[in-house]
């Protein structure tokens, strides 16, 4: 009876000398499990709505809001794709074989990535259009910003892989017993890459930024930019500008707040157990930050209200919908 009852706590009953025990959760992680579980159905569905709302209406056809675009889909992966994944490995023995296992750890370094590049993306277009207005839309069109989200995913693709190489290389080697999926990665390449390249360029970017946005204000109250009528008009689109970088810039902030404790960790030479409580912390950090930008968008944003309210109902089937008045 004893060792049928530890076959049944066995991933393999098959292999009793390798196999691992199956995971077991405390009752705690019930409502764990459907809290994220929650999450995850929130991050899917609002990512959705801000793909749809931009894909759909031409008025929103615009340089920036495809790279909100971009972000929009590799927040909605994650809500899609890394957080069921998660979920569903922390509780179960993994039964799809090492080349599965190699792929499920490439798919989320991709996807999480793809979103921290997005900002750096999103950090060049304010810059451009603050510091230098008159030059935007000749530097800044479609065309280029499509090739940028196009190179933004084939660079988060190359990294990812040199990041796993080891894994990819020899899918399995680090498991301990059959029924395990864990990894070991480049860690100093994921940190450079990843977190310190990223990071420097939009802190620098920003501060040029905001030093411009501080001395734009000071001649808007000393009432020097309204000269002329070229001026004035310069002024008058040079403040929607700014409105749209402080939007973005919290957009920015925020995703610095969910990375930044994971890679800190790992710059002051700190490690994370693999499964243990701070590591499912700061990864679900992480992947928080994905659900939180649909929700800054809907207090910051207008044109995202109204197009969800146009979505939920329905209105958008309505033959020339994208034709609708956003802005």
């Amino acid at each position: 009876m004893m060792q049928t009852l530890d076959e049944a706590e066995l991933c393999f009953p098959q292999l009793l000398n390798s196999s691992c025990r199956k995971p077991t959760r405390p009752r705690s992680g019930v409502t764990l499990f459907y809290f994220l579980s929650l999450i995850s159905v929130l991050t899917t569905a609002l990512n959705l709505l801000v793909i749809i709302s931009i894909s759909h209406f031409r008025q929103l056809h615009t340089t920036t809001n495809l790279l909100l675009l971009c972000l929009a889909v590799s927040d909605f992966l994650v809500g899609l794709v890394v957080m069921p994944a998660d979920i569903i490995l922390a509780d179960n023995c993994w039964f799809l074989g090492d080349l599965v296992c190699a792929v499920y750890y490439l798919l989320p370094f991709i996807i999480v990535s793809a979103s921290a590049e997005s900002m750096v993306l999103i950090s060049v277009d304010r810059y451009v259009a603050i510091c230098y207005p008159l030059h935007y839309p000749n530097k800044v069109t479609l065309k280029r910003v499509r090739v940028c989200v196009c190179l933004c995913w084939i660079y988060s693709l190359i990294i990812s892989i040199v990041i796993l190489y080891d894994h990819l290389k020899k899918p399995g080697r680090y498991n301990s017993c059959h029924g395990e999926c864990v990894f070991d990665i480049a860690g100093d390449v994921d940190l450079v890459l990843n977190f310190i390249i990223p990071i420097f360029i939009i802190i620098i970017l920003y501060m040029r930024v905001f030093m411009v946005a501080v001395s734009q204000a000071r001649a808007m109250r000393s009432n020097i930019a309204a000269v002329t009528l070229q001026r004035s008009l310069t002024v008058t689109a040079k403040r929607s500008e700014l409105k749209a970088a402080r939007t973005l810039g919290i957009v920015v902030a925020v995703f610095l707040m969910c990375y930044c404790p994971y890679y800190c960790m790992a710059l002051t030479g700190g490690k994370i157990m693999i499964g243990s409580s701070a590591e499912a912390f700061m990864g679900f950090l992480m992947y928080f930050n994905s659900c939180l930008n649909p929700v800054i968008y809907a207090f910051l944003y207008p044109w995202f209200r109204k197009a969800v309210r146009l979505i939920v109902t329905f209105q958008i089937m309505q033959p020339d919908s994208c034709e609708a008045n956003i802005l």
